[in-house]
């Protein structure tokens, strides 16, 4: 069993690579729905690893803004790569380079928004961290990009043509159901943080996971 999967994955990831494959509107809006919710949570899984060697291996500390183990930027980050790196995928080199600088363009750009328009508030800041070389203003530095490109690899070569493959092996509608299910979970928790509590003045995610001890990082100037 297992073997016949992984034959059949193999198949489908030459597939994948050398033709274009056809997928219809829902069925893209389902894959792109299971992206969004993954990358976030991979984001979070990194940054959770990522701080707890950066502290010293001290404490763990709760990344993002919401209820559920999930970043919004990891999620925008991955829906630009598969946009604009997808028609690469015969090579990996451009796949990596581009998204290298997809990202470092965006953590930038996010970054600087952030900082300037937002009361000098900084989500990161990579003048405090390790392995800080090529640091730009604490918005973006070697590491992450060359970790963000490396990440783009696991994404266009795994987590696409998997999710790809699952939209064909289950059934359409059960697939589709699932996916948006999923993402519309993740984005009512993005909602209700980023506006909802602000405007109701009610505890967000970071003032509840406060509440009960989860540690979180302050960036102050």
């Amino acid at each position: 069993m297992l073997y016949l999967f992984c034959d059949n994955m193999k198949r489908f990831f030459n597939e994948y690579v050398n033709e274009n494959i056809k997928i219809d509107r829902l069925t893209m809006i389902g894959i792109i729905s299971l992206i969004i919710v993954i990358s976030g949570l991979f984001g979070f899984v990194y940054e959770f690893m990522f701080y707890y060697f950066n502290s010293g291996m001290k404490y763990f500390y709760y990344r993002g803004g919401n209820f559920l183990p999930w970043i919004n930027i990891y999620a925008i980050g991955s829906i630009l790569i598969c946009l604009l790196t997808y028609k690469n995928r015969k090579r990996p080199l451009v796949v990596f380079l581009k998204s290298t600088i997809i990202c470092g363009v965006l953590e930038f750009i996010a970054g600087y928004i952030i900082y300037h328009y937002f009361g000098h508030f900084r989500c990161w800041d990579y003048n405090t961290e390790i392995l800080n070389f090529g640091n730009i203003g604490g918005f973006i530095c070697l590491r992450s990009v060359l970790f963000f490109g490396v990440s783009s690899l696991l994404l266009i070569y795994g987590i696409l043509p998997i999710t790809v493959y699952l939209s064909r092996r289950i059934n359409k509608k059960a697939f589709i159901t699932i996916s948006i299910s999923l993402v519309s979970i993740v984005m009512l928790d993005e909602i209700y943080n980023l506006g909802i509590a602000r405007i109701l003045n009610t505890p967000r995610a970071s003032d509840v996971y406060k509440e009960i001890g989860f540690k979180y990082m302050d960036f102050k100037e």
